[in-house]
């Protein structure tokens, strides 16, 4: 058996959520994770630029992990001025030292069904095992008829993951129905997260009026968390 089997969870998190949280431990459990990293993304290539700054994000992110024995925020790709790439995520891992049967890429089944549309496939699929979740409305019973064409690297776990080529582990359970659009049109309408986030992120957004409409105070708050930004060095 590999000695390491590392999840890494990427995303927006403009804010992460419960769905983002239920996926992590779902993945967890059915893998057998001896760690797993939570990573937000600086520039998207695939959505909306984030309303919230990098520094809130993180913020966010390493709030959510706290209390999830060998979870942690990472800001690898916040430190990069430029669209955040999976690839070129998977690539840092494996400069040090990781190996793809040791790396699992964790995401959606909905968004992994747009996995043609990512930059450097299908060699991306070769750099980490992707552990796809199901999602509501979108369960991964549906991908091997969406992706007929990776049904034969498609597999349930549990499995053995030592020395074996990279797999798209379907993992079918329920994750909570919300998303970040939601959780910020909730924000907006002065609408109660509870439940929709965590506890502390809750907090956080209530503190920072994060997602509120734009005002003289909200501009003030939003150029000290960017000024905060350049501080997130040395997290990862």
């Amino acid at each position: 058996m590999s000695a390491r089997r590392i999840g890494i969870l990427g995303g927006t998190f403009d804010p992460i959520h419960s769905g983002h949280i239920d996926a992590g431990h779902a993945a967890a459990l059915a893998i057998g994770l001896n760690r797993l990293i939570v990573i937000p993304s600086h520039i998207p290539p695939h959505r909306p630029q984030p309303l919230a700054s990098p520094y809130h994000r993180f913020a966010m992110a390493a709030l959510a992990v706290g209390g999830n024995a060998g979870w942690r925020a990472s800001d690898l790709e916040l430190r990069i001025e430029a669209a955040s790439y999976t690839s070129a995520t998977l690539a840092k891992f494996h400069e040090r030292g990781y190996s793809p049967a040791e790396l699992f890429f964790i995401l959606g089944a909905d968004a992994f069904a747009d996995i043609a549309s990512w930059r450097d496939y299908p060699d991306i699929l070769d750099q980490a095992h992707f552990a796809v979740v199901s999602r509501p409305r979108f369960p991964v019973s549906d991908l091997p008829t969406l992706l007929p064409q990776l049904k034969t690297r498609m597999s349930i776990p549990p499995l053995e993951f030592a020395q074996m080529e990279p797999l798209i582990l379907l993992i079918d359970v329920q994750t909570a129905d919300v998303s970040s659009t939601a959780i910020r049109q909730y924000c907006a309408d002065g609408s109660s997260l509870a439940g929709l986030v965590p506890p502390t992120v809750q907090q956080h957004i209530e503190q920072h009026g994060l997602y509120q409409p734009m005002g003289q105070g909200r501009r003030d708050i939003d150029a000290q968390a960017n000024a905060a930004a350049g501080r997130l060095h040395g997290q990862d």
